[in-house]
């Protein structure tokens, strides 16, 4: 008798077996879809791929891990977290799901704990070249700008070509008004990433903040071109205008600006010193009262 059982035992596992194998091929096959579609910025199907990793494989840690990557990277801060959490409940050992949460905690504005699941990440994995990213982030967001430039200059030695890490780079640069370092970054970002119109705002903010007012005018202008409704970027160009004694285009500018965002209150001070620039000063009176409205303070 307990030979049959034995040798049904046998037969059962055999049978059992090629199921077993054809699973795993199946989520070792939807994960590395996700992953390539990762990459590709496809994040519905990313997601689409780790779930039916995770419904063949419940345990699998980094598919979690990566679902969290590509809902946050969606905006889907809530499903990011709860993945991140899952990912490292499963494997307390991943470096990607410490590197997810800890990002989450940054975007949320909860800078200790962001900063503590990273440390952990780049404990973990000390060449963890996003996880030097988003602490140089998360410690830009914390005016700690010396360690930002530090963690972020980590990470551009880990990976050179990641656009992400030369912007955040040029910004923490930009804080510490160091604007020649700050545009020699911004320039490699928008070289890696020709679409990203806030590195072409930024960077026209630092040619203005050094007086070269005709290459934030051209920067502004891209800015607009890939964001139409970017109001700050017609105001800003306003400004730059306005410096160069050009008063109708900064005029045109700001109002573009107003159009935008009705309450810019910025928008309205500024038109008002371009209006009595030119010698308007009742216009200019009632832009100077609409911004004060609006809860302007002069500097």
């Amino acid at each position: 008798m307990n030979a049959c059982k034995c040798w049904a035992a046998v037969l059962i596992a055999g049978l059992l077996l090629p199921n077993v194998a054809v699973s795993a091929d199946a989520a070792k096959a939807a994960f590395d879809k996700g992953m390539t579609c990762l990459d590709k910025k496809d994040y519905d199907a990313a997601i689409a791929a780790f779930s039916e990793v995770i419904k063949l494989d419940p345990k699998n840690a980094e598919a979690y891990g990566n679902r969290g990557r590509a809902f946050a990277r969606k905006g889907d801060l809530d499903k990011a977290f709860g993945d991140s959490n899952n990912a490292i409940r499963l494997n307390p050992k991943l470096a990607l799901g410490y590197n997810v949460r800890g990002s989450i905690y940054g975007e949320r504005g909860n800078l200790e704990k962001a900063i503590s699941d990273l440390n952990e990440a780049i404990r973990l994995d000390p060449k963890y070249a996003t996880a030097y990213c988003n602490r140089g982030i998360s410690y830009g967001k914390n005016g700690e700008y010396d360690k930002a430039v530090a963690d972020l200059s980590k990470s551009i030695r880990l990976e050179p070509k990641d656009a992400v890490t030369y912007f955040n780079r040029g910004l923490a640069y930009k804080a510490e008004h160091d604007y020649d370092k700050s545009i020699v970054d911004l320039t490699e970002a928008i070289r890696l990433d020709p679409q990203n119109s806030l590195a072409y705002q930024i960077r026209g903010d630092a040619y203005g903040s050094k007086g070269d007012h005709d290459k934030a005018i051209a920067d502004y202008t891209d800015v607009v071109r890939l964001d139409p409704k970017n109001a700050d970027a017609y105001c800003n160009r306003g400004v730059a205008y306005r410096h160069k004694g050009e008063l109708d285009k900064a005029i045109a500018d700001y109002t573009e600006a107003i159009r935008l965002d009705p309450k810019m209150a910025v928008a309205y001070y500024d038109r008002g010193i371009a209006y009595q620039n030119k010698g308007d000063k009742a216009t200019a009176e009632e832009d100077f009262e609409q911004a004060m409205k609006l809860g302007y303070k002069p500097p």
